[in-house]
């Protein structure tokens, strides 16, 4: 079974090219955005991933559609990659410190979009990236992955920390929810189907 997907979406605002393999691979982000880069690398290394993208957009205006739009064109990834969801082990969770920031993540990879993203984070601008960034970025990606997500910090001061304690607990958790399970032998859904 191929677990593999490439996306390319192009707007007025936007071009992005990217390319997901669930089982792993060369993980190399470009999106003009540096600390989105570095968060979106951390994706890649931490959940085990295969993770390419290049992306190029309106940053004159801003960081906005550069971000969402790897969003979604990385949930769509996901969504093809994942097929039919045969054989997966469909949830996963990880809590990740960071020095004082300290991230916890859920997922279910249900086939029902939803995402609650409850971390406080201080209006501020890192290498480019908009703190808000964060929440617009997942929000983008549970939708068009069509999964389950909840991504919280307990407690943490230092934006920088709170988000990469965030991008760190969703890849472990989606390292998780998207392994092979040998003990499943078809959709782990009582419905049969989790798309």
């Amino acid at each position: 079974m191929t677990r593999k997907a490439k996306i390319e979406r192009r707007t007025r605002e936007t071009e992005v090219s990217l390319e997901l393999a669930l089982d792993g691979g060369a993980v190399a982000p470009s999106t003009g955005v540096g600390f989105f880069d570095h968060m979106l690398e951390l994706v890649g290394r931490h959940g085990r991933l295969g993770l390419t993208i290049d992306a190029g957009g309106d940053l004159e205006t801003g960081g906005h559609h550069t971000v969402e739009d790897v969003g979604i064109a990385l949930g769509q990834a996901l969504d093809q990659a994942l097929g039919d969801r045969h054989g997966i082990r469909r949830y996963g969770d990880a809590v990740v410190p960071m020095d004082e920031a300290l991230a916890e993540c859920a997922i279910d990879i249900s086939g029902r979009p939803y995402c609650r993203f409850d971390v406080e984070l201080p209006p501020v601008s890192i290498a480019g990236f908009d703190a808000e960034l964060a929440e617009e970025f997942f929000r983008a990606l549970s939708a068009n992955a069509k999964l389950t997500l909840h991504l919280g910090a307990r407690h943490g001061s230092n934006a920088h920390h709170l988000i990469e304690a965030c991008f760190k607990a969703f890849a472990r958790a989606l390292r998780e929810a998207v392994a092979v399970d040998p003990d499943e032998d078809g959709v782990p859904s009582t419905k049969g189907t989790l798309t």
